[in-house]
């Protein structure tokens, strides 16, 4: 194998995410360097936080630079290595990006056991999404048992792996998600208290009926529609972990006509970023992958095959098209 293929970011959307937006390159192998090391990707991420990293505003993380390889976390294995901290054959979790074959310093590369634990698995329950879960979770929602937390996506990477934690805690947890497929699953799988469908129309009626002693702590993966009916419903110092904000990600505005709760309600309310905080990743992954090898801490994947079908999976996974974790999966 002389060559690899990429995926670099063509364009920035306007509005929605397009599949133009994208462009699928083919390049040469580099040589790689002393203190460097060859990766062959097996599974990328999609996660929503890459449509912000597609627009030129200002966030909080540089913009992903136009045709250059698409951000990403990604697992894969070793094929060659000048590195001394790494060996062929080493499997290895990382951010090389839409690609193929990635050439590393070995600068945020970590290396990974997958006797009991998938490789895929440190995409999710036990990478980035289950570390942002653990975090909100345990840092700022703090709940206590008996509590009341209603999690947003509650199917996805992130929100599945807080219920199932607050589970453990001893809380009653209350997903919200979009179809009764989603929520069956919710309940039924991850153990859930109850789970609220969005699109069956009755969201204010249905999260009252699912929450009869309010709402104590909010994990919001959300914002708009939804993170405004949960406001409503908080009781007094609620606590509420800002993870995302899908609903706005395409430049729509997300009014919230239930803000005067954060003040009536003596709220807090914390917005964060995981990579913020490296000094916890030891403490919250060794814990993650502890419940995933014990199979006390359940997942769910969708996998879109091939390198070229990335775009569609990612447009896919901002309409909630996917269950679980979204991942692409290279030959």
């Amino acid at each position: 194998m002389s060559t690899y293929q990429r995926i670099v970011l063509a364009s920035r959307p306007t509005a929605e995410v397009q599949a133009d937006n994208f462009r699928l390159e083919t390049a040469e192998i580099p040589a790689i360097k002393d203190g460097q090391l060859l990766v062959r990707n097996q599974y990328l991420s999609l996660d929503p936080y890459m449509r912000g990293r597609m627009s030129a505003n200002k966030s909080y993380a540089a913009p992903q630079a136009l045709d250059e390889t698409m951000i990403g976390g990604t697992v894969g294995v070793v094929l060659e290595s000048k590195h001394p901290k790494f060996a062929t054959g080493d499997t290895v979790v990382g951010t090389l990006g839409w690609t193929e074959v990635a050439v590393s310093d070995g600068t945020m590369l970590r290396k990974v056991d997958t006797t009991h634990i998938p490789a895929s698995a440190y995409l999710g329950a036990v990478g980035m999404p289950g570390m942002t879960a653990w975090y909100g979770l345990n840092q700022i929602m703090a709940p206590k048992a008996g509590e009341t937390v209603v999690v947003s996506a509650a199917s996805g990477a992130v929100g599945s792996v807080v219920g199932q934690l607050a589970k453990l805690k001893g809380c009653r947890v209350v997903g919200i998600a979009g179809g009764a497929e989603k929520c069956a699953y919710v309940v039924k799988e991850l153990g859930f208290d109850a789970c609220v469908d969005y699109k069956a129309g009755k969201l204010e009626a249905d999260l009252a009926a699912a929450t009869p002693d309010g709402i104590d702590a909010i994990y919001e993966n959300v914002g708009g529609a939804i993170f405004d009916a949960a406001l409503a419903r908080t009781n007094a110092f609620g606590r509420v972990a800002v993870c995302g904000w899908i609903a706005g990600y395409n430049g729509e505005p997300t009014p919230l006509d239930n803000a005067r709760f954060i003040l009536t309600n003596r709220l807090t309310v914390r917005g964060f970023i995981v990579s913020e905080h490296p000094e916890l990743w030891p403490q919250g992954l060794a814990e993650l992958g502890s419940l995933v090898a014990t199979g006390k801490l359940k997942f769910r994947e969708s996998v879109a095959d091939g390198l070229a079908s990335a775009p569609d999976a990612f447009i896919g996974l901002l309409k909630g098209r996917n269950f679980g974790k979204q991942l692409v999966k290279l030959g």
